[in-house]
């Protein structure tokens, strides 16, 4: 016996039917947003292995499925489809015997979230990053562009690095006269065209920054100090004063002794 796959055009999942079709190379191609249908279908041997139940795994680990989808026949629905779903394998196998199995890979087209502009200000000699999502399937060609011309990266120590998730334009120490200005991620693709972000930077004169905690125990120690100074000082005009008092009565005393 062996198990079949197919997309269906209609299946008992009304509100999840779509049209989908497999290649020969076991992927289901769709775009991002859309639906997946997949139905699970036994084929040959007895009568009782036609109705074996029936199990889903999604990357290997299982799919809950409702008691009346598990025999004979399954069917999964993944509404809507995200970049989550990009590469995900479904397998369908025999509960009883996991070596009887099918399986699909999704590969879900969607173009790069790029769109908008952002402001951006940043001060002389500080660091300047720009960050543009480009994740997108199929791949797309990246450019950075400066007031709508491409970037020379030579000119103003400008450095792009990308990952395939983001693009991201770096500049170590912000110099006004070369760093201000409109700048452009633009992504091209022969699926989805073309798609952009701008970024307006506006460079702003360094502001002194003070030292805190150096000026906080500065302070605390002035204060010790001058506590101190305080503490020291009231004890000496203490023991004069106590002296003063002590002479004074011992004059007394004196004077009554020779009266």
């Amino acid at each position: 016996m062996k198990l079949m796959l197919k997309a269906p055009l209609l299946h008992f999942l009304l509100f999840c039917a779509a049209q989908t079709s497999v290649n020969a190379d076991g992927f289901v191609r769709s775009e991002l947003d859309k639906t997946v249908s997949l139905t699970c279908l036994t084929q040959g041997g007895s009568g009782t292995q036609a109705k074996e139940e029936l199990v889903w795994l999604r990357n290997g680990a299982q799919v809950q499925l409702m008691d009346g989808n598990k025999h004979g026949s399954s069917s999964l629905c993944v509404t809507p489809v995200t970049r989550e779903d990009n590469t995900a394998t479904f397998t369908c196998q025999l509960k009883s015997d996991a070596s009887v199995n099918a399986s699909v890979t999704l590969d879900i087209t969607y173009a790069p979230m790029l769109s908008g502009v952002e402001e951006v200000t940043v001060e002389e000699q500080a660091v300047l990053v720009l960050q543009c999502d480009i994740q997108s399937n199929p791949h797309v060609s990246v450019l950075w562009l400066k007031e709508e011309n491409q970037l020379d990266l030579s000119v103003g120590s400008f450095v792009v690095t990308s990952n395939g998730f983001t693009t991201e334009l770096r500049v170590n120490k912000v110099d006004r006269r070369l760093h201000q200005g409109k700048y452009e991620c633009k992504t091209v693709s022969h699926v989805y065209g073309t798609r952009s972000k701008v970024f307006n930077v506006t460079v702003e004169d360094k502001t002194l920054k003070f030292p805190l905690m150096p000026m906080v125990a500065g302070l605390v120690v002035v204060a010790c100090t001058a506590l101190l100074a305080v503490a020291s000082r009231w004890k000496r005009i203490a023991k004069v004063t106590y002296m003063q008092i002590y002479i004074h009565i011992l004059t007394q005393d004196y004077h009554w002794k020779a009266f």
